[in-house]
């Protein structure tokens, strides 16, 4: 069996696991395909390509520990030159993600693209939605290092409490395209053993090139078991595929232009422009026609007297 098909069976597909003793609970991934969708979307280069991919595999892993409904945004934002980046995803599956400078030229550190330097120092702000919740919850810290999994680390332990193990890869080759991406992310139960939080980072330590391994073929759980070796886990059910969605429409373009104001609207009206816009996640082009602007206006208008 070649590597690609061995890689194509289970690749759009977050696999979960509990310890055998319930100390903790774990979830991998193969989403080398998610986040090639979103580069060839987007034409990020390989500095932007690596931190979007690293926060999609960080958003799908945390969300499928979600419940039915529920999603993930991680918001990276720092004061170097990548300035920002964005990934989110529900407990169904779909992830998206986003930069503000797709085509940012790579620093690089020791001829590794350096995602923590580009971002710079700044903060890492998680907001966890659910359906029947009007406010959304909200935390953020600071960016440890900018690379994403020991930022999304420290976010478990302050924010949640929760001790964990963040591993997340992406690589690209020669020519800057996905050639894998993938995450395991571990966390640890109340009460977990010394004896099992030793082992675990034991295994960290001696765990190769996650985004190698993605490459060279391996599948969830062969990246999992790299990190759990001598620890018995069991697989949950886990229904849902990985996949790249967008919920862009053109009813949230018009939503956004009531934001930008009634005199914006009749501007664009009385020129005869009609409103045009792309989403930046999936590049889908919108545009509402000078009619439609002028019974959105109408609607507007009626609203403020």
């Amino acid at each position: 069996m070649s590597q690609e098909k061995k890689n194509t069976s289970k690749a759009n597909k977050i696999h979960k696991y509990l310890a055998q003793d319930m100390s903790f609970r774990a979830a991998a991934v193969v989403a080398t395909e998610v986040v090639r969708e979103m580069q060839s979307i987007q034409n990020t280069f390989p500095l932007a390509t690596m931190a979007v991919g690293r926060s999609m595999v960080a958003a799908s892993l945390m969300a499928s520990q979600l419940k039915d409904g529920q999603q993930i945004s991680l918001y990276f934002r720092g004061d170097g030159p990548l300035e920002m980046f964005f990934a989110e995803a529900n407990h169904e599956g779909q992830v998206r993600g986003y930069t503000s400078n797709p085509q940012l030229e790579a620093p690089s550190e020791g001829g590794e693209l350096a995602v923590g330097k580009a971002i710079g120092q700044g903060l890492l702000s998680v907001v966890h939605s659910q359906p029947q919740q009007k406010s959304p919850q909200r935390g953020t810290v600071a960016l440890q290092s900018g690379e994403v999994g020991e930022d999304v680390a420290f976010y478990l332990l302050q924010s949640r409490q929760v001790r964990s193990i963040v591993a997340l890869g992406v690589k690209v080759n020669s020519y800057g395209l996905v050639q894998g991406a993938g995450g395991v992310l571990i966390e640890l139960m109340p009460g977990c053993p010394d004896s099992v939080v030793e082992t675990l980072e034991k295994n960290f330590a001696l765990a190769g090139s996650l985004s190698e391994s993605v490459t060279d073929g391996s599948t969830p759980e062969d990246l999992l078991s790299a990190y759990v070796q001598g620890l018995p886990v069991r697989e949950l059910s886990h229904p849902y595929n990985l996949s790249y969605e967008c919920r862009c429409s053109r009813e949230r373009l018009a939503r956004a232009l009531v934001l930008l104001g009634e005199d914006q609207v009749k501007e664009m009206v009385a020129n005869k422009e009609s409103a045009k816009a792309r989403c930046e996640f999936c590049g889908r082009p919108y545009e509402i026609e000078v009619a439609e602007l002028s019974k959105l206006l109408e609607k507007m208008t009626s609203n403020t007297h």
